[in-house]
């Protein structure tokens, strides 16, 4: 049984679909998880990464384990606690959904030294482990979501600077892959788009899937960093700008790993707003 944490996230619901799909026993855990966020016949169990001891019933009979990182959250991880309670329970697999920040930030107490710290309890742990580490993701375009459906505007800095960010999905299919496999034990692996789009271009993809023109409006980087700092912690802001506004070359290196994993190449931006129209309109 495969059990995956952060189920109702961008990529552990792919997952869970995925897999589920395929005929796997599943149980997927988040902290409000309820049936409706899962397919039929996925055990589903309310879980908090923060709290190791939370997790014991959710690893009862599993095999491999997804763990996410925590996201904003990583810093509450306790992961030693949660790899000893996995193993406790017959785990002999773990996934880690990193972040491509490990290699590109290292310094990045945000994006590079939490993430590490992590990673290394992964290794340590005793399991066979794989490590994925994503770049940006597609789905970070769901925060225009709002404005374009009531102004059909988007406002980004750094209008013109590409990243090869990745879709959710593709993540998932590589998890999906890895959770399965041995042939990944001990390999660790970047994961980016198959191109570089810019926020002007993301724009006028989003506008292509819903029939109607969306107006970009470029931000400078402090009134960028004001808003962002209503929903994020001032460093992981200040990190995040950098990365949008002066990629390193390691993070515009596009169609890393997704197709030597999985066998076909990553899906672009334009084929992720097409299937998320319907969130934009």
């Amino acid at each position: 049984m495969f059990v995956v944490t952060g189920a109702t996230g961008n990529v552990g619901r792919e997952l869970v679909r995925a897999l589920a799909a395929d005929g796997e026993r599943v149980t997927a855990t988040s902290r409000a998880i309820s049936a409706a966020d899962v397919p039929e016949g996925v055990r589903h169990l309310r879980a908090d990464l923060t709290d190791a001891d939370s997790l014991r019933e959710v690893f009862d009979g599993a095999d491999a384990l997804f763990l996410q990182n925590g996201g904003a959250s990583a810093h509450l991880l306790n992961p030693h606690g949660i790899l000893d309670a996995a193993k406790a329970a017959g785990v002999g697999r773990v996934v880690l959904l990193s972040s491509q920040g490990v290699v590109t930030r290292p310094r990045s107490a945000s994006h590079g030294r939490v993430a590490r710290a992590i990673e290394d309890a992964v290794r340590q742990s005793g399991a066979d482990w794989t490590i994925l580490r994503p770049g940006g993701f597609h789905s970070n375009a769901l925060a225009w979501a709002e404005p374009v459906r009531t102004r059909r505007t988007v406002a980004a800095p750094f209008g013109d600077v590409g990243l090869p960010t990745i879709d959710p999905a593709d993540i998932a299919d590589v998890a999906a892959v890895t959770l399965r496999g041995a042939g990944h034990n001990g390999r660790a692996y970047e994961l980016t788009g198959p191109a570089l789009t810019t926020p002007r271009q993301r724009a006028e993809a989003i506008g292509e899937a819903i029939g109607e023109p969306v107006r970009f409006v470029g931000q400078t980087r402090e009134e960028a960093r004001a808003q962002m700092r209503q929903f994020m912690p001032e460093e992981v802001v200040d990190t995040t700008l950098d990365i949008l506004g002066a990629p390193t070359p390691e993070e515009l290196r596009a169609g890393l790993a997704v197709e030597d994993v999985t066998g076909r190449p990553p899906r672009t931006f334009a084929d992720w707003a097409r299937r998320h129209a319907a969130l934009f309109r």
